[in-house]
């Protein structure tokens, strides 16, 4: 088991990403040893004087500390010994209990400045979706509710994660307590996200990755793409949709979505990491990657 350390926005709150899944279909957050009392893990992480709360949700686990230390200090003993307890197969959460999780959610940067990440500690959405303007979002009470911010320009929706994109004149460091405390308080209240008689092959606007009728090397490219990229991007708050392969250019066209799509450096970035990646792994099959924004 690896475990890799990412910042957040917040200063006192430190990621530590695990190669594998952790937990499914549930998020824990617990603010004390008292309330750990289903979780080993967590509570051998409060035996450390600095750590404040913990979150355990999908494949990472996120440590709040109190202010008598620095991450720079002890960030690193903490990483090895999360790697050395989830090594053994120690306990994370013995899930018997049916004990309701508040909702947290936290804001994460992008490698696209026009876009921040609000992660919650809760599945949101089974697949992903993208709604550049009010009159698309008609699947999404969520999605239409955001829209009413005048600086939000786009949102894209993915398993636990809502990357919203804004409008230039707009600074984060003015709205994003504020955005933060209201999708906070829109999914405590359980309300809907995306509305049950809408589905991503019945919506206009959205982009569905093809399954059927591929040839072998399309099928090739699908299955690297979801294992060597779509998880990185995703981490950044994108995605990356496969949308032909041209055997006679071999050209390979793929639609960049979320925090992904949109920032030049960034598409160029990832345009030529995977146009690398693949012709490393295809050869001669693959001579150019095409990225469309989504």
């Amino acid at each position: 088991m690896k475990i890799t350390i990412k910042s957040t926005t917040n200063p006192k709150i430190l990621k530590f990403e695990a190669s594998e899944f952790l937990v499914k279909n549930q998020s824990y957050e617990y603010a004390n040893i008292d309330e750990a009392k289903d979780s080993p893990l967590a509570q051998q992480l409060f035996y450390l004087p600095f750590i404040k709360k913990v979150y355990i949700s999908g494949n990472f686990i996120a440590l709040e500390r109190y202010d008598i230390v620095e991450w720079e200090d002890v960030q690193e003993e903490v990483r090895e010994q999360l790697e050395e307890y989830l090594s053994d197969d120690g306990p994370i959460v013995n899930e018997v209990t049916t004990r309701k999780v508040p909702v947290t959610v936290y804001a994460e940067s992008t490698p696209n400045p026009s876009v921040m990440k609000f992660v919650a500690n809760k599945k949101l959405v089974d697949q992903p979706w993208e709604f550049s303007n009010l009159d698309e979002a008609i699947a999404s009470p969520l999605a239409t509710e955001l829209f009413q911010y005048p600086f939000v320009k786009s949102i894209y929706f993915d398993e636990n994660f809502i990357s919203i994109t804004k409008y230039e004149r707009s600074n984060w460091d003015e709205v994003i307590m504020e955005i933060r405390e209201f999708i906070r308080t829109y999914l405590e209240k359980g309300k809907e996200i995306i509305e049950e008689n809408h589905s991503l092959e019945n919506s206009q606007n959205q982009v569905t990755q093809p399954s059927e009728n591929l040839s072998e090397t399309s099928q090739e490219i699908v299955n690297l793409l979801d294992e060597y990229v779509r998880p990185a991007v995703a981490g950044d708050g994108g995605n990356i949709v496969f949308q032909s392969y041209d055997e006679d250019s071999k050209t390979v066209s793929v639609i960049l979505q979320g925090a992904c799509s949109g920032c030049p450096s960034s598409t160029i970035t990832l345009k030529n990491g995977i146009q690398t990646m693949l012709q490393q792994m295809l050869g001669d099959k693959v001579k150019e990657v095409v990225a469309l924004n989504g």
